[in-house]
């Protein structure tokens, strides 16, 4: 029998999906399983958008440009321009989901071996694009008691080394719901200018910032423009997952020039996804306020819930519709798999994202889980009661 690659038996699981075999058992058993591990929103999708996508005339659904429909892409342009983000539709590749527009960058602007800072917990997908090209995260610690605000700027410059390549930013944060500041971004700008470093940029919660925060982008930083890439989709922004549509935007003409060969070997993202996405910009700003509107009721129903469980934590999260929690337990990955191995309560369990995978050493997230407040308050309170009788009953409770 052959055997696979190297590289493909070192790619990580993802912490968000990997105990889903465990989640089908259990329904396979009867129970109901209360989805937090995942983000997808439970959120109507913008019906203009499906409207225009079910009466375009088809007659052969044919390639578009590597780059994306130009059409599409001069409408992400007005949509940029609403954010204070001028740039050109050469300047944007339309991608199949944010995630190609992420192993797009990395495998254009990363060596084997370069170092890639990103503060932590983040985003466990990054660990997959990096491994790709041989590259390495290096992660700056945040703290839960400060909601995971920015560490340190110092603390990013002590962990800059001659292979120190791009840090990375997730703004609105994906898993702790933080919104960096602009203050806090300018700090990070000063870094990337001094050691010349790349700046990634994953902006695709921009819309759900909470409680009078504004979102302040990358690429709205003077003096970045052949520093920056900005990644985007339409997954969360529009309740559209299925859609696989994103984006990479970047002012530096030799990063697009590189990632349109990547782009022209592929051939082209979707075309019933951008026809789609081109409808949704016009989304009118109602959709959004409503959309905020819920977001902020569901966080606060997560918030006090989990706060009264007692040994668990929750920060209040300013963005997007994630939090990371602290729970008493001996070892997340092993309480979230036993919450659909061996609980119900009424009927019913709970899925959590173990935070394990959303940190370099998976001690740091021994304790804590991932939690999404996408499903309705009906069901988030029933899913934060479960957690709280699973809480009494777990043997590893500490």
């Amino acid at each position: 029998m052959p055997t696979i690659s190297k590289k493909g038996a070192e790619l990580p699981q993802s912490a968000i999906r990997k105990l889903v075999p465990f989640a089908d058992a259990a329904k396979a058993r009867g129970t109901h399983v209360y989805h937090l591990n995942i983000g997808q929103p439970d959120i109507e999708t913008p019906q203009g958008a499906l409207k225009a996508l079910a009466e375009t005339p088809i007659k052969v659904l044919e390639y578009s440009h590597s780059a994306g429909i130009m059409s599409y892409r001069k409408k992400l342009c007005e949509y940029y321009s609403r954010y204070g983000i001028e740039v050109t539709p050469n300047q944007i590749i339309v991608t199949t989901g944010g995630s190609e527009a992420l192993q797009m960058a990395f495998t254009v602007c990363l060596n084997p071996g370069d170092e890639i800072i990103i503060p932590e917990p983040y985003y466990t997908n990054y660990n997959t694009f990096a491994k790709l090209c041989d590259a390495k995260i290096v992660t700056i610690p945040s703290d839960i008691k400060s909601g995971f605000a920015l560490p340190p700027i110092a603390d990013f410059e002590k962990a800059i080394t001659p292979r120190t390549r791009a840090i990375m930013i997730c703004n609105p944060n994906n898993p702790t719901g933080y919104l960096y500041t602009k203050e806090e971004l300018m700090k990070v700008a000063e870094l990337v200018k001094k050691y010349d470093l790349y700046l990634f940029a994953d902006e695709v919660y921009r819309e759900f910032c909470y409680d009078g925060h504004k979102h302040f982008s990358v690429m709205q930083l003077e003096g970045l423009e052949q520093n920056v890439v900005l990644f985007d989709s339409v997954s969360k922004r529009y309740s559209a997952c299925g859609a696989r549509v994103g984006c990479m935007v970047t002012r530096n003409e030799e990063v697009y020039s590189i990632a349109m060969r990547l782009a022209q070997a592929r051939l082209s993202p979707p075309s019933f996804g951008q026809i789609f996405a081109e409808a949704a910009v016009d989304t009118p700003k109602e959709y959004f306020d409503k959309v905020s509107a819920e977001y902020v009721a569901r966080r606060n129903v997560v918030v006090e819930g989990i706060n009264k469980i007692p040994g668990c934590f929750c920060p209040m999260p300013k963005g997007a519709f994630y939090t990371v929690i602290d729970l008493p337990v001996d070892d997340s990955d092993r309480f979230c798999q036993w919450l659909l191995t061996d609980f119900s309560y009424n009927g019913a369990t709970v899925m959590l994202a173990p935070a394990t995978g959303f940190y370099v050493d998976p001690e740091r997230g021994r304790h804590q889980a991932r939690i999404t407040y996408c499903l309705c308050i009906d069901d988030l309170k029933a899913a934060i009661k479960c957690l709280e009788e699973a809480l009494k009953v777990y043997p590893g409770r500490i």
